[in-house]
């Protein structure tokens, strides 16, 4: 761990200048208690530094949680192993999951599905439902579906060659709307009171305010969209992995954790909001996942408690080039070479997404040793992503 100062402890061994001089930026804001914490995967965001943790007292910048409320990974580890994959064909098993969940920016669902149903009564019984209605009326077809970008719905093996299905996802168009309304209204709210920011995303709400109690109430109402939209996703890959291998899906083992979002939690004495833009939780024997890239491994973690990190970690390997750099960088021969062996969407759309667009994910995990101790290695045999 680095002390850069008082106000700014780092964990990331690859750090860019501009990503050192966003995160100061933000440590120097008048509310952050005691420091903020920069994750080994940390890389420039909107605002604030993703793979950051940011303790707010009395204050909440929407932007340090990000636009993706709530996005996250769920797993869950079955009782088939490898030896339940050989002779089969993966690319069919592929082709049922991304027929049996929307992929892609702007796709849902046609209608609500049965699965779906007493998880979008759930969501409408909540405080924040107004808001999202108001925001992306249809966002009941929005649950159970993936996105693109870094999203994922995987099919791995572990070290001990047991089957896990792992995916990451969010609160898609509806989360995203509401964030940015929120972040909007954050700005006006600051030029109102005539307080000048160093970066017009660090817009804050004063917590007391009819405008904070809004954009929680929003919050909270995302997160939990969030956590269900991967349950609902998941349930669908549990029932194409049974149908591919014959047999029902146990479920040993189960995991789903946020990495965008924001909780009133108690650091050094005092209760703080605590934002996590891509991080994950990581008090001691709190289980977590932190994913690579395409074509690399994922892990499933115990987080070790550490004081001084918040008790948070790295959510994922954390990028090292931007979309159109890597689009220009990479070859499309190179990443099929890296995705050899693996079951995956074949196309030029996922360049970006090319394991070495992003930071090593073995040198994340020993600049993280210190916060969580890995229980479990994933390698895919099926990538399944939105373009």
């Amino acid at each position: 761990m680095e002390k850069i100062n008082d106000r700014l402890l780092n964990w990331a061994s690859i750090l860019e200048d501009t990503t050192r001089e966003q995160a100061l930026r933000t440590a120097e804001m008048p509310f952050i208690y005691p420091h903020l914490a920069l994750m080994p995967d940390a890389h420039l965001g909107k605002g604030a530094t993703v793979g950051s943790v940011i303790p707010t007292e009395g204050a909440i910048i929407p932007a340090a949680v990000g636009v993706d409320i709530g996005c996250g990974m769920m797993a869950v580890r079955t009782r088939f192993t490898a030896a339940d994959l050989v002779g089969r064909d993966l690319s069919v098993l592929h082709g049922q999951i991304a027929r049996s969940i929307p992929l892609s920016a702007g796709r849902y669902n046609k209608s609500v599905r049965a699965t779906a149903e007493p998880r979008v009564a759930e969501l409408r019984g909540m405080p924040g439902v107004k808001q999202a209605d108001g925001a992306v009326p249809h966002w009941p077809i929005q649950l159970g579906s993936l996105g693109s970008g870094n999203h994922f719905i995987e099919v791995s093996l572990d070290e001990d060659d047991r089957v896990w299905l792992f995916l990451h996802s969010g609160s898609r168009g509806v989360g995203n709307k509401l964030a940015s309304i929120h972040i909007r209204r954050a700005q006006e709210w600051c030029r109102a009171q005539g307080i000048a920011l160093a970066d017009r995303d660090l817009a804050y709400l004063e917590e007391g305010t009819p405008e904070f109690d809004a954009y929680i109430e929003a919050l909270r109402w995302a997160q939990r969209f969030a956590y269900l939209n991967r349950e609902e996703m998941m349930d669908r890959v549990v029932d194409q992995t049974g149908r591919f291998l014959g047999a029902p899906v146990e479920r040993a083992e189960v995991i789903n954790c946020h990495h965008n979002y924001s909780e009133l939690e108690t650091h050094y004495g005092r209760e703080v909001w605590l934002s996590r833009k891509g991080a994950i939780s990581a008090r001691s024997g709190q289980w977590g996942l932190i994913p690579g890239s395409m074509g690399t491994a994922s892990y499933v973690v115990v987080g070790r408690g550490n004081e001084e990190s918040l008790m948070s970690s790295p959510h994922g390997a954390g990028r090292n080039f931007s979309r159109s750099a890597a689009r220009k960088r990479f070859t499309r021969k190179d990443l099929d070479g890296r995705m050899a062996g693996i079951a995956w969407g074949h196309s030029d759309a996922f360049l970006d997404e090319h394991p070495d667009a992003y930071k090593p994910i073995d040198r994340v995990m020993e600049d993280a040793a210190d916060l969580v101790e890995i229980r479990h290695t994933l390698r895919q045999v099926v990538n399944v992503k939105g373009d």
